[in-house]
C-alpha cells in the first residue's frame, strides 16, 4: 500500500485528503485499528522521530505525548519515584516497566495539556504500558510494534475506534524533504542533526561543570525541541520534560510559559497537593483539572461555597503565594534548552526562579555577554551549541 485516503485534512472542510509516497513506494506504517486522521499522522510521524532519537541519544525506552504537532511532554524509561508515580496516577499499578514509565513521565508532566494526545512509543507496546493508556483519554499511538495482549487492549478504547498504528523502524526517509504552502513547493534538507553528550562540550561560563546526568537532560531538551514548534523552549529534570513553552514568537514569552508548566509539576508534589481530600470516583481529568484551579491564582473558582463541595469531601486550606514560593524555592538542578539563542537576560533570570542549573542553547545574540554573566551571577553552567532548531 503506498497510499492512505483520510477522512479529511486539517479541518472537515478540506477534503479529499490522503498519505502517499511520491515514488510509489509501500508506506512504511500499517494501521492496526481505527481510522487516523490527517493531524493524528503529523503527531505520529513527529512523534516517532522524537523518541527514535531519544531512544538512540540515551539508550533508554522513551515515549511522547503530542497534540497538535508538539509534544506535551517526552520522557526516557527511568523509575519514578513514590511521588511522582502518584502525582501521573500510576500508582496503583505496580512496578512499571521502563517503557509504562517513560510513557507515564511523558503524560504525567503536563496533564492538562496531554489531554487527548496521540502517543509515540520507542519500543514495542508491552502490555503494562497498554493498561495505562487503556484509562486514559488518548486519540491514538505510533510504535514499533504490539504485544498481542497489548494490542487487544488498545482495541477496546474509544469503542473499538483507537487509532493504532505500526510502523517500520528501519525505515529511512529521503534525505531531501518538499512541502507545499499555496501551490509553491517548499525543498530542503532534513534535520539530521546528531544530538548527543559530545554537543555541549563548548561550555562557555565560569561554572564549567555539567555532570552526564545533566547532559543527558540537555540531549531530552533539544532533541524535544528538534520537534516543537518554534519558538521553543524546554526544561527537563531527571529524564524528563516538565514544562514545553512552544510556537511562542517571543523566546521570554516561551520561557514564562516553559517555567510556569515546571512550577506547576513541582507544585503537584507538595504536601498541600497531595493531601487534597478528593471525593470518591472523580475522574483523573477531573482531578487535574481541580488541581489546576487550585494551584493557580483562580483557585476560588474550586474552593468557593458550592464548588468544592462537587470535588473535595472537605474544603481544602488555600494553598497560599508564601507557601507556593516556600515549596518552589527547593526547585534545583533543572536544565533549560532553547531552540534559538536567548536575546536578553530576562529569560535566565526567569529560569533560575524554577531552580536551572544547566542550559544548552545555540549562542549567537549580540548581547551573549549579557547573558553569559547573568548565567555567572547564578552559578549557571551554560554550553553554546552553535546550532539553530527551528522547526515549522
Amino acid at each position: 500500500m503506498n497510499e492512505l485516503e483520510l477522512k479529511y485534512g486539517c479541518n472537515p472542510n478540506q477534503k479529499p485528503s490522503r498519505i502517499y509516497m511520491e515514488d510509489g513506494s509501500e508506506l512504511p506504517i500499517k494501521v492496526l485499528n481505527g481510522r487516523p486522521g490527517y493531524i493524528n499522522f503529523l503527531d505520529a510521524f513527529n512523534g516517532w522521530q522524537l523518541v527514535s532519537e531519544l531512544k538512540k541519544a540515551t539508550g533508554l525506552p522513551a515515549a511522547t505525548s503530542f497534540k497538535h504537532v508538539s509534544p506535551a511532554g517526552a520522557a526516557v524509561g527511568l523509575p519514578l519515584s513514590d511521588v511522582l508515580a502518584k502525582i501521573y496516577w500510576v500508582d496503583d499499578l505496580g512496578e512499571l516497566t521502563p517503557l509504562a514509565a517513560a510513557y507515564a513521565r511523558a503524560r504525567g508532566a503536563d496533564r492538562m495539556s496531554s489531554y487527548g494526545d496521540f502517543i509515540a512509543l520507542s519500543d514495542v507496546c508491552d502490555v503494562c504500558t497498554a493498561k495505562m493508556i487503556k484509562r486514559e483519554f488518548s486519540d491514538g499511538i505510533i510504535a514499533p510494534g504490539y504485544e498481542p495482549e497489548a494490542l487487544e487492549l488498545l482495541k477496546e478504547k474509544k469503542k473499538g475506534n483507537y487509532a493504532v498504528i505500526q510502523i517500520d523502524e528501519n525505515y529511512e526517509p529521503d534525505p531531501i524533504e518538499h512541502k507545499e504552502v499555496f501551490g509553491i513547493t517548499f525543498e530542503q534538507g532534513r534535520n539530521e542533526l546528531n544530538i548527543d553528550k559530545d554537543f555541549f562540550s563548548n561550555v562557555v561560563t565560569e561554572n564549567k561543570d555539567i555532570p552526564d546526568s545533566a547532559k543527558v537532560d540537555m540531549a531530552i531538551a533539544m532533541i524535544t525541541l528538534k520537534y516543537t514548534q518554534s519558538n521553543s523552549v524546554c526544561f527537563v529534570k531527571n529524564g524528563q520534560a516538565i514544562g514545553i513553552g512552544a510556537g511562542q514568537q517571543s523566546r521570554i514569552h516561551c520561557t514564562r510559559l516553559a517555567g510556569s508548566k515546571a512550577d506547576n509539576w513541582l507544585l503537584r508534589q507538595s504536601p498541600q497537593v497531595l493531601g487534597l481530600p478528593f471525593k470518591d470516583g472523580m475522574k483523573r481529568a477531573d482531578r487535574d483539572n481541580a488541581i489546576d484551579l487550585y494551584i493557580g491564582e483562580d483557585y476560588m473558582d474550586v474552593l468557593a461555597d458550592g464548588e468544592w463541595e462537587r470535588v473535595f469531601t472537605e474544603k481544602p486550606p488555600v494553598f497560599t503565594k508564601e507557601e507556593k514560593e516556600a515549596w518552589l524555592s527547593k526547585a534545583t538542578d533543572v536544565t533549560l534548552g532553547s531552540d534559538a539563542f536567548f536575546p536578553f537576560s530576562d529569560n535566565i533570570e526567569r529560569a533560575f526562579r524554577s531552580g536551572v542549573k544547566y542550559i544548552a542553547q545555540p549562542g549567537g545574540s549580540i548581547r551573549d555577554g549579557e547573558v553569559i554573566e547573568a548565567c555567572n551571577k547564578h552559578g549557571i553552567a551554560m554550553s553554546f551549541t552553535g546550532i539553530r532548531l527551528f522547526h515549522h
